[in-house]
């Protein structure tokens, strides 16, 4: 079992920045991948941005977004910059990990952020 648990969201005006940070416990020696999404009511839960074997981002924060993992402290971050308001969703800190047969995702409770003037 892997607990992730998210911090660092809150109001921040258009323009400004945030840092998303992740804990991972438990079992974190088979985390493969580590990633963020978001979600907004109604709508599904996208992929931000993903570092495993490679790191990606969604086109929407491209040159925006950066994802970051500090292995030794079992850490993933998400620096936010240039925030719009279409930025504002639930994000949510996931890890895929596997024990060599069988593959396991884990989700954080989320946290929210709001870009509003």
């Amino acid at each position: 079992q892997v607990h992730l648990e998210e911090s660092g969201g809150g109001l921040v005006q258009p323009g400004g920045s945030l840092r998303l940070s992740c804990a991972a416990s438990g079992r974190v020696l088979n985390i493969v991948t580590m990633a963020w999404y978001r979600q907004v009511p109604g709508k599904q839960r996208e992929l931000v941005a993903a570092s495993g074997t490679t790191t990606n981002y969604a086109d929407s924060v491209e040159g925006r977004f950066t994802i970051s993992r500090d292995n030794a402290k079992n850490m993933v971050y998400l620096q936010m910059n240039s925030l719009k308001p279409e930025d504002t969703a639930v994000y949510y800190c996931n890890a895929d990990s596997t024990d060599g047969s069988m593959w396991y995702d884990y989700w954080g409770q989320g946290t929210q952020v709001t870009v509003s003037s």
